[in-house]
Order: structure tokens, then C-alpha cells, then sequence
């Protein structure tokens, strides 16, 4: 199949660290949307978290690319947009939370337009919505997914449980400390300076 007649999809997010939600999120849409590649996308600076610093964005893509490599539909991106409109361009889905829908309905993310933001959604392709309670979103956007994933956030995996993260995230983690240690994490970037 040429990459001209392929379905592909996009699911942006700072993926900070990358979860079991993420993957079975990411296998559902694969199915349900009957996609045959889906990008992680992330934004360089993502919009409403400029100030992620740690763990350096080149560790969290090396880690992403590591997740993406024994999947032969999973593929890995890094962007200067942070508009999902913009990032979705060119795509026949776009995968998101409900908490990241909601979100885009706020005008502030526009410079207070509106008419912007109405464009912006507009220009959408297909939309996939992950369930988060509390939020709401449209019932038929909603992907069909286990109740326990709408209950896990990389929030949580870096503050409580990390085992909430993909494998080869908690492997980093447990190596470096990058999500769980942030002095333990300095220390290892220290380490990589000296070498």
C-alpha cells in the first residue's frame, strides 16, 4: 500500500511519560478508525506546558522511539506547531482526551477569537475522543476502551505509580530516575556530560 492510499492518524500529547493508556488508546483507534499508521506527535513546546523541562525532550523522544520500534503501525514525530489543527493537517484522524477536547473549546488557547478557535476546531479531520470522567464530550466521538483507561494520566505515573507507564518508559525511569527522581535524573544527565 502506497503511503498516498494509507489511513493515517495522529495523537498529539507531551506523552510525559508514556502510559498503558496511551498504547491501549492507540491500539483502539488502529481498529476502530481502521488506520493503518498512527504518529505520536510531540510539540517541542507544548501549548499549556512551556515549562516542561525535565526529562529533556531528546530523552522523552528517545524513550517514544524505543516504545514505537517493535510496532510496525506506531510512528514518532516532533513538531514546532502547537495547535492540534495544525498538527492534525494532512491526517484522516486525530486522537485526543476528553480533557484535551474540552480544552480546545477554550478561546484563551486562541488569543481570545472565537472565530478562531470555531476554524480551528472546523479544520479537524475525523476525531477520536479517549473517555476521561469528568469530562464531557460527544458520545459519538467516544472510543470504545476499558473503564480503566480513562483513569490513568502520566500525572499519576510519575507521581504514585509507575507502573502505569509503558515498559520502556519505566525502564528509563528506573535507570535515570527521569520521571520519578528528578535529583537522581540531574545526576545521571551529569554523568552523560562527563562521558
Amino acid at each position: 500500500m502506497s503511503a498516498s492510499t494509507q489511513r493515517r492518524g495522529v495523537f498529539p500529547g507531551s506523552f510525559n511519560p508514556p502510559t498503558t493508556a496511551h498504547l491501549a488508546i492507540s491500539e483502539a483507534v488502529i481498529e476502530q478508525h481502521r488506520l493503518d499508521v498512527l504518529v505520536w506527535t510531540v510539540s517541542r513546546v507544548a501549548l499549556a506546558k512551556e515549562d516542561v523541562q525535565r526529562p529533556r525532550l531528546a530523552d522523552r523522544i528517545a524513550v517514544l522511539t524505543e516504545v514505537a520500534a517493535p510496532i510496525d503501525w506506531l510512528e514518532i514525530d516532533v513538531t514546532d506547531a502547537q495547535l492540534l489543527s495544525d498538527i492534525a493537517a494532512g491526517f484522516d484522524v486525530i486522537v485526543m482526551g476528553a480533557d484535551k477536547w474540552q480544552q480546545i473549546h477554550d478561546p484563551v488557547f486562541y488569543g481570545n477569537d472565537p472565530a478562531h478557535r470555531d476554524a480551528s476546531i472546523a479544520a479537524l479531520p475525523t476525531v477520536a475522543i479517549a473517555a476521561r470522567p469528568p469530562h464531557d464530550c460527544p458520545t459519538e466521538l467516544v472510543l470504545d476502551l476499558p473503564d480503566w483507561v480513562g483513569t490513568v494520566s502520566s500525572t499519576q505515573a510519575r507521581s504514585t505509580d509507575p507502573a502505569l507507564m509503558a515498559p520502556e518508559a519505566a525502564r528509563f525511569d528506573a535507570e535515570t530516575g527521569a520521571w520519578t527522581d528528578q535529583a537522581r535524573y540531574e545526576a545521571w544527565l551529569a554523568r552523560q556530560r562527563e562521558d
